[in-house]
């Protein structure tokens, strides 16, 4: 026996405030469709609906309409904190429920045009497939797999990770080489004629990253040291390689440090001799050869030991006489600067090797110095604006500038002290950078992707007329129809998303990214949880695929253990299409771990409802477009 739910519900017209509720959910329909008039849909084509369906929800979203939601869910209707893929039909229905029940004249048609629940859904599938292709049973998200540098040499690796779950594989272009990159697609394409299944491959452009310059090295030195236990014993030898000078295995690939002997002297040893030296710090040490092969050994120590250049290490001929040699090869260390709260750091424009604080050329009262990679981006620094390096571990202020560069004061770093090393990066959150989105690198690397990768990663993207710039450069190559995937990795390109979003409706299948590890530093760390939040809901009324990456599983997949926050994390990548995993040691156990986690969530939800406060980000772009008038990015 059927029930018809609206037969047995009290008439509402007594209700007090159900009139008013229904004025204001009809001047709210009104407002939808004014925003929808500000921007001409020509030239959206199949994408004209979620294009109409994304205005309606900023429009939505420039409103509060917290009150409006405890008024609708009071009634037992819905409060439309689920209508991101659907505004106008859900809008529609709780009118015409509304209309119904208070035995008030319906004043008005439900559009023809709506988007059904059902066919919002199914627009965000269609999309996600034609980026990553079918998904997995019983599974709908999908895992990108960032590709380590050994995925070019070890094609058992690449497979491993195509068995565990990867569904994108995802090649980072400011890393390895176009050779590189080759290998490891080649080796994805014979673990995808092994396992039977397809994995699309993702490029992802370099961008005009900014980055701190290099720094002047350290000493030669290298310290090798033994494992210990809790009481100090021994558990585990300090090991090092010992290889001729000279040779063409010089550096050849191993776990344990290497430092170089003459051939000679290294022909004459043999496994277990004993080896005598006084390390760097003038300690005396034994070695002990544990490996005598033809390219070199293997010694262990059990005690710390400094190594240098020019250090002389004693063996004994049978004899008794000893003999001699002098080691060579040890590296100088990494540059560094030592940064805490309080101290001053100039950034230069030039890119000759920065020094830590007193140890400037003739000036042993020189703050620190180092250089930055796009030097143009110094002359927009003005006093008061924050500058952060390394994610956001170090940072500071502005304070001046002279005719050297611009003067900073750290204010957020540890009161001991940290270190700042080269080639970190530098987000700049209150300065207008103006930078082109691809650089001349881009530019040389786009032919290779074009001609290999399924989707391309564009970093750096920061208003709707990038989107176009690509777009262009795709078509000229003939790839006028390839995926992208947009990363919203900064400030101003999430002020910009409505733009940047309508602009990707027009040019073809587009994800988006939430690079959250940049975007944290810009908007800041307390800000990040909402702004991921309105990323995802903008990205569903777009019906666009959402990315959920940065540091997802890091602790597992860099030293084998997850925290129980960041698997907190990685159930919420759910909510998106796809979630990237970076890579680490145990990159394999961390696909599995995240396989299985993203299946078991997906029984529990499937995005996430929302409350309808005011964005800030739909009253910028409502703004900007005016009324009547067309929006300067809407036909970029």
């Amino acid at each position: 026996m059927s029930l018809n739910i609206l037969a047995v519900v009290p008439p509402l017209k007594h209700r007090p405030g159900v009139s008013l509720l229904i004025a204001r959910l009809e001047a709210l329909r009104r407002h939808l469709f004014e925003a929808e008039a500000r921007v001409p849909l020509d030239g959206f084509d199949a994408s004209a609906e979620s294009a109409r369906n994304l205005l309606h929800y900023i429009a939505l979203r420039e409103l509060d309409l917290r009150t409006v939601q405890t008024q609708l869910a009071d009634l037992g209707l819905s409060s439309l904190g689920r209508s991101e893929a659907h505004v106008l039909y859900n809008l529609d229905a709780v009118l015409t429920w509304l209309h119904f029940a208070s035995e008030a004249p319906p004043r008005l048609e439900p559009s023809t045009r709506a988007i059904t629940p059902e066919r919002g859904r199914s627009l965000i599938a269609r999309n996600a497939r034609r980026l990553f292709g079918p998904p997995r049973v019983g599974r709908t998200t999908r895992i990108m797999v960032t590709m380590p540098t050994e995925a070019a040499d070890d094609p058992r690796f690449v497979r491993r990770l195509l068995e565990s779950g990867m569904d994108c594989m995802r090649i980072n272009c400011a890393h390895d080489s176009s050779e590189a990159w080759r290998r490891m697609i080649e080796h994805l394409h014979r673990a995808e004629r092994a396992v039977g299944r397809k994995c699309p491959v993702l490029m992802d452009l370099g961008g005009p990253r900014l980055r701190t310059g290099p720094i002047r090295p350290g000493p030669a030195v290298l310290r090798v040291r033994p494992v210990r236990d809790a009481f100090g014993r021994v558990t585990r030898r300090g090991r090092l390689r010992l290889l001729p000078a000279g040779g063409p295995e010089d550096r050849a690939p191993s776990d344990e440090p290497v430092v170089l002997a003459p051939k000679a002297w290294l022909a004459r040893r043999w496994s277990r001799e004993s080896l005598r030296i006084t390390d760097a710090r003038g300690s005396r040490r034994t070695l002990r050869i544990d490996v005598r092969g033809p390219k070199g050994a293997i010694v262990s120590l059990d005690r710390t030991t400094y190594f240098s250049n020019g250090l002389v290490i004693e063996a004994r001929e049978p004899s008794g006489r000893p003999d001699r040699a002098v080691i060579s090869g040890v590296p100088a260390t990494a540059g560094r600067i030592r940064l805490a709260s309080g101290d001053s750091l100039l950034l230069t424009p030039s890119l000759e090797q920065g020094h830590d604080r007193g140890n400037g050329p003739g000036d042993a009262h020189s703050p620190a110095t180092i250089g930055v990679s796009l030097p143009e981006v110094l002359a927009r620094l003005h006093r008061g604006h924050r500058v952060w390096f390394d994610g956001g571990r170090i940072g500071g202020v502005v304070r001046g500038r002279s005719r050297r560069g611009v003067l900073l004061r750290v204010d957020h770093a540890p009161p001991e002290g940290t270190w700042l090393k080269a080639d970190q990066g530098i987000n700049l959150p209150d300065t207008p950078l103006r930078l082109p989105p691809l650089t001349p690198e881009d530019e040389r690397d786009l032919p290779f992707i074009a001609g290999h990768a399924d989707l391309v990663g564009y970093s750096f993207v920061q208003s709707a007329s990038d989107v176009a710039l690509l777009r262009s450069r795709l078509v000229r190559l003939g790839r006028p129809r390839i995926g992208i995937v947009l990363k919203i990795e900064t400030r101003r390109a999430f002020d910009e998303l409505p733009a940047i979003l309508l602009s990707a409706l027009r040019s073809g299948p587009t994800g988006v990214m939430l690079a959250r590890g940049d975007l944290a530093v810009e908007v800041g760390f307390e800000r990040l949880a909402e702004v991921q939040e309105e990323i995802l809901w903008l990205c569903e009324a777009a019906h666009l695929p959402a990315i959920w990456a940065t540091q997802v599983l890091e602790g597992l997949a860099q030293s084998g253990s997850p925290s129980r926050a960041e698997v907190t994390d990685a159930a919420m990548g759910e909510r998106a299409e796809c979630v990237m995993l970076n890579k680490g040691p145990y990159l394999v156990a961390a696909v599995r771990a995240l396989d299985s986690i993203v299946r078991r969530m997906q029984a529990h939800q499937a995005k996430k409802s929302a409350r309808l406060r005011h964005l800030a980000v739909a009253e910028r772009f409502l703004h900007e477009v005016g009324s009547g008038g067309t929006p300067k990015t809407a036909h970029a």
